[in-house]
């Protein structure tokens, strides 16, 4: 008899394929009259869909952002994408899909009770779900495919249905899922909570996106995905279990996201672990140029922090021109643990460092995730990375809620001032929020502040989350793309201070001098002929200054189809502006 590990192996094999084998199904070990028997043989079907959970992934999805700026240019950011030839370029793939649908076309044949076998089928659903809710957010209209096809059969070359469909197909499969998975808590595996929270997201994303994209005419159905999201949000706030992780430290927000062993508020995460040589590379993305490339927050990022008081940065005199010390001091507590701040230290370390600006070309360097020092071999992490976190979706909540123009002060004591509380900020009050011209700027046309306080809580409190792209889309703000990302600000060249402790320890230079001439204990930096400051002598360093980036109104919100797709099936029709 063969292990369960060979089976699963098998599993995985035989459905890694496009939609060109929706038709097939395995006749080997696993086929539908002899495996779906028992619930063990629907545990091990159903185990291989966690290969798709989306492991560091969800760290270098923000990447692609105004939140980073990329040593080598991202070309997603860029506005460089190009018509994709093949579906595997284009991301056009459906062997999930398959994986799903095949297991949902025999699950029923287990002799097993009809609860039992739901369960699983709940589970196949929710990945269903997911499987089309990023199709959506990457094509728009998509074909639906909710079961197996035979070779001849007409709708493997279907034309593609609406997204109005598409979405009503993810929250039937969520509801069926909400009503079939186990209730217990537990963040190795989908429960209820866990479709829960997928249904909140899913709601707020479609419902702005509907709000926001009036080209689509969809405006008038946005409250009622609204509501939804409240609906789903608050009945896994009230009946979860589930709370913010706070222990009154003030690394809390760093403990969250370097530990191997997930916390209070980690609804679904993905695990990893030494021993069974399962680990992930976050150290290796934003520590080691060699392995993740060079990598650093935007100035308009570090900028959205609060001060400690609550007040914006903005406020300040001059906060454009502010050098590094003075620009980290009083800042929301989050920062540091977010960022190198003057002071920083690794996990593990005694060593206060300086930023780095070999691995962050902006002088901001990301050490979210980043764990002690002993994980900086290659691919050797073991923190857990949440998939699902309690914290996004009270923030689904207070957006979902103020989007309606129903927000009130309970509501966000219970949602935004939990996850401010980590900041060291005092509590947002309805009626009390301090305008930013400086935010108002970045959404024009928002003129409720309160909604632009939730709209920044969610940029700090998600970065390097992966949100921010799709944040960006459903507002329908992708012009803050083509701006020029700027890094840390310097009133000349020179030799500077940058952890203000009196000494200097920092140099930037237009070339690098030779080592003889170097002074020691300065980190030399030289802006070489490729970067450059915003205003030649002084200002912001410009990693890609003579870049000129394109954000297309007509055509960039979604990605292109391939071509080899559209040239196989008639039916299907280019997205807008990439014909």
């Amino acid at each position: 008899m063969k292990s369960p590990y060979y089976l699963l192996i098998l599993i995985v094999a035989l459905f890694s394929c496009n939609k060109d084998f929706l038709d097939r199904y395995p006749v080997t070990e696993v086929s539908p009259q002899t495996f779906f028997r028992t619930e063990q043989d629907l545990i091990m079907y159903t185990n291989s869909f966690y290969a798709y959970l989306p492991g560091d992934a969800v760290i270098s999805a923000d990447l692609s952002s105004d939140n980073v700026e990329n040593g080598t240019l991202d070309p997603l950011v860029a506005g460089m994408r190009v018509i994709p030839v093949t579906f595997g370029e284009a991301g056009w793939t459906f062997n999930r899909l398959r994986n799903i649908n095949f297991f949902l076309a025999n699950y029923q044949r287990a002799e097993v009770a009809d609860p039992v076998k739901n369960k699983y089928a709940g589970l196949a659903r929710f990945f269903r779900a997911w499987y089309y809710f990023d199709m959506m957010q990457r094509f728009g209209d998509v074909p639906w495919y909710g079961g197996t096809l035979e070779t001849n059969d007409p709708d493997l070359y279907k034309a593609r249905d609406s997204r109005v469909l598409i979405t009503d197909s993810i929250l039937a499969d969520l509801d069926f899922a909400i009503a079939s998975l186990d209730a217990q808590k537990n963040n190795s595996t989908v429960t209820k909570w866990t479709a829960l929270a997928l249904k909140s997201r899913v709601t707020l994303f479609e419902g702005t996106y509907r709000k926001y994209h009036t080209a689509l005419n969809l405006a008038a159905s946005a409250p009622a995905l609204l509501t939804k999201c409240v609906e789903a949000s608050d009945e896994l706030m009230k009946n979860g279990g589930y709370s913010t992780f706070y222990t009154g430290s003030q690394f809390d927000y760093r403990n969250m996201f370097t530990s191997q062993a997930p916390n209070s508020e980690v609804i679904l995460a993905t695990h990893y672990n030494t021993t069974l040589v399962r680990t992930h590379n976050a150290n290796g993305i934003f520590q080691t140029p060699t392995q993740g490339g060079t990598v650093g927050f935007t100035k308009d990022f570090v900028d959205s922090y609060l001060m400690r008081d609550g007040t914006p940065f903005s406020a300040i005199d001059g906060y454009d021109t502010l050098g590094f010390a003075k620009e980290t001091q009083n800042r929301d507590l989050r920062m540091s643990q977010t960022m190198r701040t003057p002071g920083y230290t690794r996990i593990g370390g005694a060593t206060s460092l300086i930023p780095d600006f070999v691995k962050s070309p902006t002088g901001y360097n990301i050490t979210k995730f980043v764990a002690g020092i002993e994980y900086d071999a290659y691919n050797s992490n073991v923190n857990a990375l949440p998939v699902f976190r309690y914290s996004e979706v009270l923030l689904n909540y207070a957006e979902a809620k103020a989007e309606l123009g129903t927000i009130n002060q309970d509501d966000l004591d219970r949602t935004i001032n939990l996850t401010r509380r980590r900041g060291g900020l005092p509590a947002l009050t309805v009626g009390a929020v301090v305008p930013d011209p400086a935010l108002q700027a970045i959404y024009p046309g928002i003129t409720d502040n309160l909604l632009l306080e939730i709209r920044r809580e969610r940029r700090i409190e998600l970065v390097m989350e992966g949100f921010r792209w799709s944040d960006l889309m459903r507002w329908r703000r992708g012009p803050l793309l083509q701006r020029t990302f700027k890094g840390m600000y310097f009133g000349r060249k020179g030799l500077f201070d940058l952890d203000n402790n009196g000494s200097n320890d920092f140099a930037l230079v237009d070339v690098l001098p030779p080592p003889g001439d170097r002074l020691p204990g300065i980190q030399y930096f030289a802006l070489g002929a490729t970067m450059k400051l915003s205003n030649d002598s002084k200002g912001n360093i410009l990693v890609h200054p003579n870049v000129n980036k394109v954000f297309d109104e007509g055509k960039h919100y979604l990605y292109p189809l391939p071509l080899t797709e559209i040239s196989l099936n008639t039916n299907l029709e280019q997205n807008p502006g990439w014909q």
